[in-house]
């Protein structure tokens, strides 16, 4: 009884060791995205009022949990039913995410200043429907992240399997690729919205510092200041750098599924090329859409 337990015990080890292997190869695999990740949810995850930032990253973090555990297995019955399928709905994926990011481009430079009248109107609306408003922005940010998730977990398991090729191992290979796809699922929900949750409470640690240190210019409150005044830069970074995350994130999507773009423009360095696809597409994207709504939306009364 007790050798069968411990022979338990030595198939589990054996499994998580070469689980070890296969994690570290899709880590690698996943780093760029994961990177791109922690930009475009920092950067949507920033806009709300101090004492609602932790409550809705948590929502976004249940969010992306959810999205995971609606992925990973979807992805595998897809890869075992019609494996292609997969590449058809990345580059759809990649299209939302064009859109997005053009959106904000558009938007930036084209946005017309406001009135004083126009932005204490704006003001009004938002205190008397901020709960709406950060949910419509709880529920982009979830969208968002499951396309980017649908990209990791695709990714991880191209790398499990990959890895497992590598390995003399004498388990199934579906056990290792699901075992190793969660992991990275589960490193890269906790790890990206962990980083995201320090990066928005910089100013709060700025003030903890403030108030620990003894003198106005000690380290403590030296390092406390920077925070504080540091923190709007982040924000501002981490929308230039979300947005372009986007349009590469997207740009990466065409250029690897689509065998065309792949080997269009050769000369042209991969990630020039691959901002330049997000850009196209993102712009077609914007022009229908922008199109319907002419067409098709409401018209107000006078």
């Amino acid at each position: 009884m007790a050798s069968g337990f411990f022979a338990i015990l030595d198939d589990i080890a054996a499994l998580m060791d070469d689980v070890a292997v296969t994690s570290k190869i899709a880590t690698q695999k996943t780093a760029g995205i994961l990177g791109d990740d922690l930009a475009v949810n920092a950067e949507k995850a920033t806009g709300f009022l101090s004492s609602r930032e932790i409550p809705v990253l948590m929502k976004i973090m249940k969010g992306s949990f959810l999205n995971k555990l609606i992925i990973v297995p979807f992805v595998f019955l897809l890869e075992w039913l019609y494996s292609p399928a997969i590449t058809v709905i990345l580059i759809i994926g990649g299209f939302y995410l064009a859109f997005e990011g053009v959106e904000k481009i558009v938007e930036f430079l084209f946005h017309r200043k406001k009135k004083g009248v126009e932005v204490i109107e704006e003001a009004t609306e938002v205190s008397e429907d901020g709960e709406a408003l950060e949910k419509a922005k709880i529920k982009s940010a979830i969208t968002t992240d499951f396309i980017l998730s649908l990209e990791i977990v695709i990714i991880a398991l191209a790398a499990a399997k990959s890895g497992y090729e590598s390995l003399k191992s004498e388990f199934n290979p579906l056990l290792v690729e699901i075992v190793t796809v969660s992991i990275v699922a589960i490193i890269a929900t906790v790890g990206v919205y962990g980083i995201v949750a320090l990066i928005v409470r910089m100013d709060d640690a700025g003030y903890k510092l403030i108030k620990k240190s003894k003198s106005e210019t000690g380290f403590l409150a030296t390092l406390g200041n920077f925070l504080i005044k540091a923190l709007p830069w982040v924000i501002k970074g981490l929308a230039v750098v979300g947005t372009l995350a986007l349009l590469l994130v997207s740009g990466g999507i065409f250029d690897h599924n689509i065998d065309y773009l792949h080997h269009l423009l050769p000369n042209v360095p991969e990630m020039a090329k691959q901002f330049l696809y997000g850009i196209v597409a993102g712009l077609i994207v914007v022009l229908l859409v922008t199109a319907y709504k002419k067409m098709f939306g409401k018209k107000t009364s006078h």
